[in-house]
Parts: structure tokens; sequence; C-alpha cells
């Protein structure tokens, strides 16, 4: 059998490109080298995960978003109040995010800069646990009809100019195309000859669930010292890095003894530890793929950029990459795609990796154990706290700014559609569920109509009054609902049937 794509990775973003691909009704198999899922590191309190707003809208438009809510509330022992009852909660000002611990507020976001934006049932951030979060797209998955298979990691890949034969457990799957979407240390990448260029660590650092001989002896809450940072929760979960320039990650088994000495190390303290029940480390080498794509092999989500976890930016980066590539790889497959549709995936999701590798880049800088760096995180602090400057961090933090380079035209071109809600209560999200791309036409013009009857296999058009338009008279939606074109005025016929032309592919108009 020859499947129209092998995804290597069971993880989030492997998963929910899968997803994306059912959509199309195209065949697909997962391989994962994991035999078991689970895993103590995906669950509460270190596989706890924030989801920014693209991944939110993107799940609420694939009418994911409820099942991930609720199974996140069933499966938390706080019956869905771990984000209330964490620490950084217990405080006056309700708190938005932060950069290098650094937090803002809800109560200085200046919203009103958003012109584009309306109200949403996504919010703005949600906590999900990665286990939870894995097995409901792997539910998602498997209901759709993707073959996941479990035990078998991507060892080696051969290509050709029509296909991709992939080595796995001593197995061999061909596949029209092959996704690598297996981690920072891919397989996929290395065996396909991708160039992978970045910084070199500067630190180690380590989440640790122990158990403490004085669990008060060291301060709760986050703490920069002259030697590093750590945060503490009580009983015992702690985050800390060592700035040793990533020596320790990987290299030695992470024991008790150690993990008490860099403890001491970071805080000062005489702490002393009775047990290590759960401990991990990681670094802050960012990297990424010169190109994410070289002939019929593709890479997304960690395979293509890797960074440090601060922000939790890493996850939100991968599922952008998924939601960008499965309408365009499924195009490609079905035959009907612009010749350089599937290029456009490098050209627009390689900007916006770099951009969070110098975003994590810089809280590093700011982490540094140095007087200087000190002196310049109280000068952070001050502009943080200002309206301009919390409104900035929320719109990076919370991925409001992302906006594709797609041309000229109305300034919401490139943007992520908001959230129209028409005169009979839809809600533009739940029209997106398809797949296809979405014509709204809200003064029902009849070129309009007529136009989009030429490629109504691949998009649904609207002729439907909203209830806030934004002064806007007709918009177009990509499959991905981002604003293909906008119109303010009477809408140009051959201006919309170019941009169908440019992302869709030629209709029969």
């Amino acid at each position: 059998m020859i499947y129209d794509v092998v995804i290597a990775g069971a993880g989030p973003v492997g998963l929910f490109l899968a997803c994306e691909l059912r959509l199309a009704n195209l065949s697909v198999l997962v391989l994962e080298q994991a035999e078991d899922p689970s895993s103590p590191l995906k669950r509460l309190p270190f596989g706890m995960r924030g989801l920014s707003v693209p991944t939110l809208e993107a799940f609420h438009r694939r009418g994911l978003l409820d099942a991930v809510v609720a199974a996140q509330r069933a499966s938390d022992p706080s019956g869905g109040k771990t984000e209330t009852s964490a620490h950084w909660m217990q405080q006056p000002r309700r708190p938005a995010g932060h950069f290098a611990g650094i937090q803002f507020y809800f109560d200085k976001v200046d919203t009103s800069q958003w012109p584009y934006r309306l109200p949403s049932p996504v919010g703005t951030t949600m906590l999900v646990a990665m286990e939870t979060l894995e097995q409901t797209l792997a539910a998602r998955a498997s209901a759709m009809g993707v073959e996941i298979k479990r035990g078998l990691g991507v060892e080696d890949l051969d290509t050709s100019d029509d296909d991709v034969t992939v080595s796995a457990g001593g197995k061999t799957f061909r596949a029209r195309w092959l996704v690598g979407c297996d981690g920072g240390r891919s397989t996929v990448r290395k065996a396909g000859g991708f160039a992978f260029v970045g910084t070199a660590p500067e630190l180690t650092g380590y989440s640790v669930d122990v158990e403490m001989a004085d669990p008060d002896i060291i301060r709760p809450g986050r703490h920069y010292t002259p030697t590093g940072m750590y945060t503490y929760a009580r009983p015992g979960t702690i985050a800390m890095v060592d700035f040793d320039g990533g020596a320790f990650h990987r290299s030695q088994p992470v024991t008790r003894e150690h993990v008490q000495a860099v403890l001491r190390h970071i805080t000062g303290t005489d702490v002393t530890l009775t047990a290590l029940k759960l401990a991990t480390t990681w670094t802050d080498r960012a990297y990424q793929a010169t190109t994410y794509r070289k002939g019929r092999v593709l890479l997304a989500g960690d395979a293509a950029h890797t960074h440090s976890p601060l922000g939790g930016q890493g996850l939100n980066l991968g599922l952008g990459d998924a939601m960008n590539l499965g309408w365009k790889l499924a195009a490609t497959i079905r035959g009907d795609a612009p010749a350089d549709l599937l290029d456009s995936y490098d050209r627009e999701r390689h900007p916006v990796g770099a951009q969070i590798l110098d975003w994590s880049r810089a809280q590093i800088a700011l982490m540094r154990p140095t007087q200087s760096t000190r002196a310049l995180e109280t000068i952070i602090r001050d502009l943080i706290d200002t309206r301009d400057g919390a409104t900035y961090f929320a719109e990076r933090v919370w991925g409001v700014s992302l906006r594709y380079d797609l041309g000229s035209g109305h300034p919401l071109v490139g943007r992520s559609v908001p959230d129209f809600e028409l005169i009979d209560g839809t809600k533009i999200g739940t029209l997106l569920r398809t797949g296809k791309g979405l014509l709204l036409d809200f003064d029902n013009h009849s070129p309009l109509q007529a136009l989009a009857d030429g490629w109504h296999d691949r998009i649904t058009y609207v002729a439907r009054d909203a209830k806030d338009r934004l002064g806007l008279s007709a918009v177009l939606m990509r499959p991905d609902g981002m604003v293909a074109w906008a119109s303010e005025g009477t809408p140009d016929r051959d201006e919309v049937a170019q941009t169908l032309s440019r992302w869709l592919g030629r209709g029969s108009a």
C-alpha cells in the first residue's frame, strides 16, 4: 500500500496534522517510536502547557476545543481549578503572562489597540496537560480514520521523484509524502539531510519533584539569584536554571545528590533533599532548519525548530505549523493546488519560527546572573507595567500579533479572521470545520455568488450580514482561517478571482 502521507511522531503536532489531512480524505499513517504514549512528565505539574490564541482558534475552527476543555476538566484532580490555584494566581492582580518570569497583568492590556479582533469563545489562553491534549487528538485522529502505529520509530528514508520509502522497526512503508514531526532530535530531519543551525546552550534547566527535610527553607515563587534562577511551589515542585553552558543536560543520570548540589548553588541555602521523585533536564539550545521542505519530505514542530521551553511557545508554534501545512499539502496531493502553494508553507512559517527563537533567546538574556542583566531587568519591569508595554507583550505571548505577509491589500489580510457573529447567531469559527475556505459576503453581491460557484468544492459561500462587520463588505478566508482578501466597498470580481486562484487553484468559473 502507498499512503498519501506518512507522519513521523504521534505528539500533538503530528496528530493534529493527521486530522487536517483526513479532512481531505487522504490516507494517513502515523509512526510513533514510543509504545506507550503515557509519561509522568506529560502530567501535572510538569506536563502543563499554555495554549495561545492561534492554537485555541485553530481547535475551535475544527470543532476540537470543546473536547480538549472537557478532557482537561475530567483529568484534573483539582476539579478544573488548577489554573486558579497556581502560585502565580495567588495575587491581587490577575496575571496575563510573563516574559522571562516578569509578569504583565490584564488590567494593563489595552485590547482597543487590536481593531480587527472581536469577542470570541476561545479567550486568550488555556492551560492543558500534555497527556490530555495528546489523548484528545489521538482519539479524534483515530475516529477520522488515521492509522497510528506505536513502537515503530522512523530509522531511515529513501526518496524519489514520486514517493518516499520509510524504514521503521524493521518494516518499510511507502508514501507520496513524509512529514517529520518527531521532535528536536528528529530522525527525519537528519536522514533527510536538512541543515539545522542556531545558537548553543548557555544553561541546563531542571524540572524536579522532590521531598525536602525542611520545605520552608526556600521561598515559594520565582526568584533570581547571583548564580541562577529558581521557581518553587510547595510541597516540592522546583524549576531552576544553572548557567553551565548546558553541560549537564543528557550527559549523565540526574541523581538526588546532584539536584541537591545544584539547588544549594542556585538558592544559596543548605537545603537537604530526602527524595527525588521525578526529574528532567532541558537547555536553551535554539536551532532551526534552514528550510522546512526538501522534495517530498517536510518538517513541522520541534523537528523544524527547537528552543527553551520558557513561555510555552514551542507547542503552539508546532500546532501552527500543522494548521498551515495541512490544507496546503492536501491540495497538492489532490492536484488542485497552485504551483507554489506548498512552498508558501516555508515562506510563512519559517519567519514565525525565527521570531520565536529570538523571543526565547531574549528571555535567556534577561535571566543571566550578572549585575548588568539585573539592571536591564529593572528597566523591562518598568516598561512591562505600562499600558503600551503590557499590550505589546500580550500581543506576542498570546499570539495576537501573528500576521503572514500575503501582499498588499486591506490591513486585515494575513491575519486571523475575526470571529464574526452573523445575524442568525452563527459564529464564523463553526463555518470552517469542513477544512474549506470561506467567502463571507455581508451585502450579498451577485457577482461574488456566481464566482464562488466555480470553487464550490473548495470554498463555502455565505451571504449574510453580521452583528458587527467591522466596516467590511466581504471577506475571503483560506482554509486555515487566515484572511486572504477583504473589502470595505464594492468588491472587485477580478481581484477576488485572482485571490482565489492564488490560494485555491483554478476554479471552473
